[in-house]
């Protein structure tokens, strides 16, 4: 009997997701379910810059944000990740500085030659505290919501998936969207790579046949986490824990 392909669920807004599959090329071995938990809504208006030494972007959305808004080329940025360093240099931005977390940004600013203030580009929800943390290290940074991330419901086919028999292979990079995730009544095996440890200590209520985190949380290495989860999904000796 031959076994049926693993379903891929996608929770993140469509043009993430299906950038996402382009960078995993193992994706093709499974059955693609795309269902963003979180939708984004721009919202805001772009402040004066001229005040401005410097632009602070935590995720790819604040740049799509940013561009929106017709914001001017050629300011310095100092971003989280590689994936938002990429958008920010194509927005014609200069990257200044890229951490891999916004815990590790707000400690390396504070220590190097970077001067206020700063204008932090963020959505709606946000984590770590970025303009408040570095205001207190001496960095005056201001913060400018220009986007929302209202919750979307799962999917027929979604749901079909996640009720069915057929092993789901989530990858999961953000807290919020694991919170989300974790509210639903899942009976199939389900495999998670989730970005980071805070990205999965959400789903600890749910039963998760494969549980693995990402050594760093970059796009990369998610691809890599999901091309290990879909072999071990495809193996012909793969027994799902129920």
């Amino acid at each position: 009997m031959t076994r049926s392909k693993p379903l891929l669920l996608m929770t993140r807004p469509e043009h993430a997701s299906r950038r996402f599959l382009g960078q995993c090329p193992a994706s093709s071995r499974a059955e693609v379910v795309i269902s963003p938990l979180l939708g984004i809504e721009f919202n805001g208006e772009l402040p004066d810059l001229s005040p401005f030494q410097g632009l602070i972007f935590t995720s790819a959305n604040g740049v799509d944000a940013y561009q929106r808004a017709q914001g001017e080329t050629g300011l310095v940025a100092h971003v989280v990740g590689q994936k938002t360093a990429e958008c920010v240099r194509q927005a014609g931005l200069t990257v200044a500085t890229v951490e891999p977390n916004a815990e590790a940004l707000v400690a390396t600013l504070p220590s190097g030659p970077v001067h206020g203030p700063l204008l932090h580009i963020r959505g709606t929800h946000a984590r770590g505290d970025v303009a408040m943390r570095l205001t207190q290290a001496g960095i005056e940074t201001i913060e400018a919501t220009m986007y929302d991330q209202p919750e979307l419901a799962l999917t027929q086919a979604a749901n079909d998936a996640l009720h069915g028999e057929i092993p789901v292979i989530a990858p999961i990079f953000s807290p919020r969207t694991a919170a989300l995730l974790a509210k639903n009544r899942i009976k199939a095996p389900l495999l998670v790579a989730a970005m980071s440890e805070a990205v999965a200590k959400p789903l600890s209520e749910l039963h998760i046949t494969e549980l693995r985190i990402a050594a760093r949380p970059e796009s990369a290495e998610m691809a890599h986490l999901v091309t290990e989860l879909i072999e071990l999904a495809c193996a012909k000796d793969f027994e799902p824990d129920r």
